[in-house]
């Protein structure tokens, strides 16, 4: 077991990402998913990513655990996590960092947990394998688990396989192996798309909660902005594996200047400029990963988009503390960003 310090040096953030490009081969092309990202999350902070699917999101979340395919991925620029250098970890450090430094929470449990155990048997393996613990106590810390996210007839539960339980109980379970060794860093990985809309506020709110009362950082990924407003202290929105603007929560809904922020803003209900509007819709395609653009890769899509933004790429404005937006028409942004109706 590694012997290195969990405890990350007064100042330090808990993850820096530095100039962080992921590149796949294997295809035709190489495909760029992820192309010069640099964000940091304090400790005890909740960002969220978001985007269309293909912007990025998950492929940097990964990132941060190294569960890319070694042989046909290949990432440039600096991952810390906790302090530590992550793409420097050897195989056996990086088994010891999963779960007890940073933990995952996959998008869809039903595939992420293992058909043929008992979920209390994973949670159970987990617990043990990170710290030497008897089988007796690890299981009675699964079942405190099991409470602690609101299973209902949590002892019953244990013994149930993935299949067995709902998609409701399926993500509280995934939660609860993904906090079973009291990871500091917790990487949210669109828990909720599977869910219906009621079951989605539970599991959103029980985040929050469970992040206020242990302490965690929180990457929160999501395609919506509405559950990044519900979740988050900070927005980081991704197009074409950029991050295009990043900011407070409420910077960000208030007073966006990225004009894919203001589409995706005005693609949902809460984005419509009156009530009974008709909610507008982003025209276009995200650009071909592996053959991205010179310029902005949003331009194609961009109402305000000149010959400047497809000459080349623009960098990140200082619009406020705190607020960047990465374009060149953020003032002209500003007049077409919508108004939120209360």
């Amino acid at each position: 077991m590694s012997t290195h310090s969990n405890v990350i040096p007064d100042g330090e953030p808990m993850v820096r990402l530095r100039d962080l490009s992921v590149t796949f081969s294997g295809g035709r092309k190489p495909v760029h998913a992820v192309s010069g990202v640099s964000l940091d999350v304090r400790r005890g902070e909740v960002v969220a990513l978001i985007g269309e699917s293909g912007s990025g999101k998950s492929v940097t979340m990964r990132t941060l655990l190294r569960l890319h395919p070694e042989r046909r991925t290949r990432i440039g620029g600096q991952v810390q996590v906790a302090g530590r250098d992550v793409l420097a970890m050897p195989q056996r450090e990086l088994f010891d960092f999963r779960g007890k430094v940073a933990s995952m929470i996959f998008q869809e449990p039903l595939l992420a947990l293992d058909p043929v155990y008992s979920v209390g048997a994973q949670i159970v393996e987990s617990i043990r394998r990170h710290e030497t613990v008897s089988e007796s106590e690890a299981r009675q810390r699964a079942l405190a688990l099991f409470e602690r996210v609101r299973i209902p007839s949590p002892e019953r539960r244990l013994a149930a396989y993935p299949h067995e339980m709902s998609g409701g109980m399926r993500q509280r379970a995934m939660i609860a192996l993904a906090l079973a060794c009291k990871p500091q860093l917790l990487l949210a990985d669109e828990p909720t798309t599977a869910l219906d809309a009621t079951v989605q506020i539970q599991i959103l709110l029980l985040l929050r909660e469970l992040q206020r009362d242990l302490g965690l950082s929180v990457i929160f990924v999501t395609h919506d902005i509405g559950a990044a407003v519900e979740v988050a202290d900070r927005i980081a929105v991704m197009y074409a594996g950029r991050i295009v603007e990043e900011g407070t929560a409420r910077e960000l809904i208030r007073s966006p200047r990225h004009p894919y922020t203001i589409a995706l803003l005005k693609s949902r209900a809460h984005g419509a400029l009156a009530r009974g509007a008709r909610l507008e819709t982003i025209g276009g395609a995200p650009p071909d990963l592996s053959a991205l653009p010179p310029g902005c890769a949003f331009a194609e899509r961009c109402a305000l988009a000149n010959d400047m933004c497809r000459a080349a790429q623009p960098a990140a404005v200082e619009l406020a503390p705190n607020h960047r937006a990465r374009c060149i028409r953020t003032d002209a942004a500003a007049a077409i960003a919508p108004v939120l109706v209360a």
